[in-house]
């Protein structure tokens, strides 16, 4: 009976874990626009 008890806690336990991550853990990340000169492949550059 403890052993059944013991797997709904734990049960219990990830799915508001997964609940938490799922609202929380999506965060995205900042973005930014990066620019940087090409060259033409020349030997002077």
């Amino acid at each position: 009976m403890r052993l059944i008890k013991l797997l709904v806690v734990l049960i219990l336990a990830g799915l508001i874990g997964l609940v938490g991550y799922a609202y929380l853990g999506d965060m995205e990340p900042q973005r930014q626009e990066v620019r940087s000169p090409v060259g033409d492949g020349a030997a002077g550059d």
